[in-house]
Parts: structure tokens; C-alpha cells; sequence
């Protein structure tokens, strides 16, 4: 059973929130009968080399075929009394035409006329006849026309983020997402470029904090985002795939959806990144897409509406995957929110299918609920977390550097013998610790940038026991022999200390 095999999301649906370009003519009839200017209507669809989806008694529907790159709309002919009504909608992601909606429209209405030119009026009868047999009912609406004006323009972009009747989760996932940022602004958070600091604070994934009893993170960090830009593109990607697919998967699976394909994409980042602080609602958004990509390559979406979408569902995945190459972008939760939406989008086919069977759609989605859960605390618990253990090692370092320090506080007037054990027993043996610390993690798997830290916190370590065993002797000897020597060491330390906070940064 094909179900919305005459329902077109890219009109019907995207329409409804007044966000799609479009442009509508009345055309009077005049001496024209409603069937032989449907009949010219038809005629002149096909001269022009459109796509004709759907015809009835009242009018036509066509997609133009400019080809995969270039601009596209679909056009709805509807004859209404003695008018008819042509309207052009762009089929793309695009928010301004830039006039291509009227030109199509200016287009049609010419060529209409030359065809009109050509045939008799005993021609145009005889093509009646022959087209009559492919008239449908329009029982779903798919004519319906919804010319917005400007006034109701600003009140249908309004509208988005009003929950609807029909309508209702994508608005929600919108005010949220922005409301957090908002909320984040109001504590202070840099709205062009957070710290990182911040977004740890407010919940991003960060694999040794999100492995350390941070699970909640797998989700949070995906109402997060890292700047206003950020937020923006984000919102709009939400906007476009949301006002297409939540009406053809229903509430209930289009959150289901969102909230667990953001926790397989935030999986996806835990399991390919080390150091990577990771926030933002692409994750989810990528999984929306990939479901709704797979539905495109199925028969639950009219052969027309196909055509014409998929190559712009196409051209954004691929685009935003290319791009996520360059660095500061996590590729890893944008592949793992497609591949996951892929699975799902072809695991909901079947429900989609049975709309008036709930049970089933509660079965699906209890069932692939079931499996995104199981699996993320499969590899939640599997995956080492060797920079949490590194980190909560570290502290020990800090710890020993602290006590080691000491030594260097000790007055003059501190006995020789308390000065000799203060530096044996707190500054060399605390350093020698700290070298066996790192030490330890020789056969860890670590990112480059943190083996490349620990080789130089061990030199540094070194200079730190040679120049305090300097120290010692020079206290034990009470002489000032090693003076310049230790002076050499102390500048060794620093520029180490330089070194590393240079590294640091540059991670």
C-alpha cells in the first residue's frame, strides 16, 4: 500500500508556514472552456518539458526539470470558476526566488499562448479526450493553493516556532534550542565564540567528562551551540527538514527521532574523538536528514515530490560532509547522525505505511528506542576513557608540584639539616614521583599533542631534580660554586615551562 502518493511535502506542508518562494498569476479564461484550457495547460507542460505528477478535472500539478544543480519549482495550475490560478514554488532550500518564481510563471503564461496559437479548436477536443483517462481525484488536497501576502508572510515566519495542531515538535526543538542560547547569553556566555570552559559548564560532550559519569551529556550538548552563526545555520537546517518530514513521520516519531539520533551522533563524536569539546544540535539534524533520504528513495513520498527533492536533500548532505572536513567542524556526530537516520528512516518505512495502526508505530519506535539505548551503553561502557584516567592522574602531578615548590620557601634562617631534608625528602623525591607518574602512561593510547606534553613535563621534571641536587650539595657544602650552574638550570626550567604552555595553547 503507497499512502501520500498524492500528497507533495514541498507544497502542501512547507506552504503551510508560508516559507517556500512563490509566485501566483490569475489567468482569465475568457472563451476558453475549463477543459480545453486544462487540455492547453497540459499540452503546454510537456512543450516546456516539465514534469506533470498529477491531473484531475481541476487542474495540474508539474515539476520543471532544469536539472540537478540548478533552480527548480514546482507549478500548480487550478481552475477556479473563471480564473485560473498558476502558481510557481520554489523546490530547494532557498528562502528568496530572486524573482525566478514570477518569470516561470511569465514563462508558462507566453508559451500557453503559442501553443494556444497552433491548435485548432478540434485538436484541443481530441487531446481532451485522450488525457481524460489519466484524471485522479483530488480527494488530498494536492491543488489547494494558499497565496500568503505580505502581512501573512511575517505572521506564517512567526508562526514556526508556535506549536501547531499539525505542527507541533519542530517549534518546540526550535524554542529550545534557542532558549538555551539565550539563557547562556544571560549568564554571560560570549555569543560569537564561547569558551570552552562554558560549554563544558552548560553541558557539551567531552569524552573524559562525558566517560566519567557524565552520560547526561550525550544528550545536552545537542540543545548547545557554539555561537550565534552556529545556532543560526543549525536552526535553519532544523527549520527546512522539519517542516518537510514532521508531518509525513507524525510527533511521535519525528522526536523520537531527533532526541535519538542526537544521542547516536554524540556516540558516534565520544567514540572517534579524544580532546574534542562537542555541542550543537547537527548531530540530530544530520539524523532527520538521513531519514528522510531514505524515505525519498522509497514510494512513500510521490514520484514527483522525489524527483525534485532529492537531489537538494543530496547536494546539503554532501555539501555539509565535505565541509565538515576543514577543522572545527565534528564530522564524526554529523556521520553517525546520517548513518543512523538511514537505518531508522527504512525501519519506520513499514509503520508509515499502517498510519492508523498506533500500536505499531509505538512497537517501531519502542524498538528502535530500545536499540539506540542498548548500543550507547554498550560502547559508553566499552570505550577507554584513558584521558579521564590521564586527567585524574594529572592531578597527583599538580598535587607533587605544589609540595615540591615549598623548598623554594624556606627562609634563611631554617636549620641546615631541616633545609637538606626539606629538599631530598619534598623537592627531589616529589619530582622523582611525578617522573614515574608519567611514566606510567607509556603504553596508553593518547592523543600526539598530550605524549608530545608528557615528553616535555618529564624534561621539565629532570631540570627540576637536577637543579635542586645542586641545590643540596651546595647547602651540604656550604658554598656557592653551583650558584651559576643553578642559575643555567633555573632558566632551562622556565623556558621549558614556556614550552609546554606554548603546546598547551596550541592544542
Amino acid at each position: 500500500m503507497v499512502i501520500f502518493n498524492k500528497i507533495l511535502p514541498t507544497t502542501i506542508l512547507a506552504m503551510a508556514v508560508g516559507l517556500t518562494p512563490k509566485h501566483v498569476f490569475e489567468y482569465a479564461l475568457n472563451e476558453l472552456t475549463p477543459e480545453r484550457f486544462l487540455t492547453l495547460a497540459h499540452e503546454t507542460a510537456l512543450s516546456l518539458q516539465w514534469k506533470v505528477s498529477f491531473v484531475s478535472g481541476e487542474g495540474i500539478l508539474a515539476y520543471t526539470d532544469n536539472g540537478v544543480f540548478s533552480w527548480n519549482a514546482e507549478v500548480k495550475i487550478k481552475i477556479e470558476g473563471a480564473v485560473a490560478k498558476i502558481q510557481s514554488a520554489s523546490v530547494g532550500s532557498e528562502i528568496m526566488d530572486l524573482g525566478r518564481n514570477k518569470r516561470n510563471v511569465e514563462g508558462f503564461v507566453s508559451a500557453f499562448e503559442s501553443v494556444q496559437k497552433k491548435l485548432s479548436s478540434e485538436e484541443i477536443d481530441v487531446k481532451f479526450e485522450l488525457l481524460k483517462p489519466q484524471f485522479s481525484v483530488d480527494d488530498k488536497g494536492v491543488l489547494n493553493l494558499d497565496p500568503v501576502s505580505s502581512k501573512d508572510s511575517i505572521k506564517n515566519f512567526f508562526s514556526v516556532f508556535v506549536p501547531s495542531e499539525e505542527f507541533s515538535i519542530t517549534p518546540i526543538l526550535l524554542d529550545a534550542n534557542i532558549l538555551i542560547f539565550v539563557l547562556m547569553a544571560i549568564d554571560g556566555v560570549n555569543i560569537f565564540l564561547p569558551d570552552n570552559q562554558s560549554l563544558l559548564d552548560w553541558g557539551a560532550n567531552f569524552k573524559p567528562m562525558t566517560l566519567e559519569g557524565g552520560w547526561w551529556r550525550l544528550l545536552t550538548n545537542c540543545f548547545l551551540h557554539i555561537g550565534i552563526v552556529h545556532l543560526l545555520f543549525n536552526m535553519y537546517a532544523l527549520l527546512y527538514v522539519g517542516v518537510l518530514l514532521e508531518p509525513l513521520l507524525g510527533k511521535i516519531r519525528f522526536a523520537s527521532v531527533y532526541l535519538l539520533m542526537g544521542i547516536a551522533a554524540s556516540v558516534a563524536s565520544l567514540w572517534w574523538h579524544d580532546l574534542t569539546i562537542s555541542a550543537g544540535a547537527s548531530g540530530a539534524i544530520f539524523g532527520l536528514y538521513g531519514v528522510f533520504f531514505a524515505l525519498l528513495t522509497t514510494n512513500v513520498i510521490e514520484k514527483g515530490a522525489r524527483e525534485a527533492l532529492l537531489p537538494s536533500i543530496s547536494i546539503f548532505i554532501v555539501y555539509n560532509l565535505v565541509n565538515g572536513l576543514r577543522g572545527g567542524i565534528d564530522n564524526a556526530a554529523h556521520i553517525g547522525g546520517l548513518i543512523s537516520g538511514l537505518v531508522f528512516g527504512y525501519a519506520l518505512l513499514p509503520s508509515i505505511k499502517k498510519p492508523a495502526e498506533e500500536k505499531f508505530t509505538w512497537v517501531t519506535v519502542g524498538f528502535l528506542t530500545l536499540l539506540t539505548f542498548v548500543s550507547s551503553f554498550v560502547i559508553y561502557h566499552k570505550l577507554p576513557n584513558n584521558m579521564g584516567e590521564y586527567e585524574l592522574k594529572m592531578k597527583e602531578f599538580v598535587e607533587r608540584e605544589a609540595i615540591a615548590m615549598e623548598v623554594y620557601q624556606l627562609t634563611g634562617d631554617t636549620p641546615k639539616e631541616k633545609l637538606l631534608a626539606e629538599i631530598k625528602d619534598k623537592g627531589i623525591s616529589s619530582w622523582k614521583e611525578n617522573i614515574k607518574l608519567i611514566d606510567s602512561f607509556k603504553d596508553v593510547d593518547l592523543p600526539l599533542a598530550v605524549r608530545t606534553r608528557n615528553r616535555l613535563l618529564r624534561e621539565y621534571c629532570e631540570l627540576r631534580i637536577a637543579s635542586l641536587e645542586l641545590l643540596y650539595r651546595a647547602v651540604a657544602e656550604d658554598t656557592d660554586k653551583y650558584k651559576e650552574q643553578i642559575q643555567q638550570l633555573e632558566w632551562q626550567v622556565e623556558s621549558k615551562i614556556t614550552e609546554i604552555t606554548g603546546k598547551q595553547t596550541e592544542e
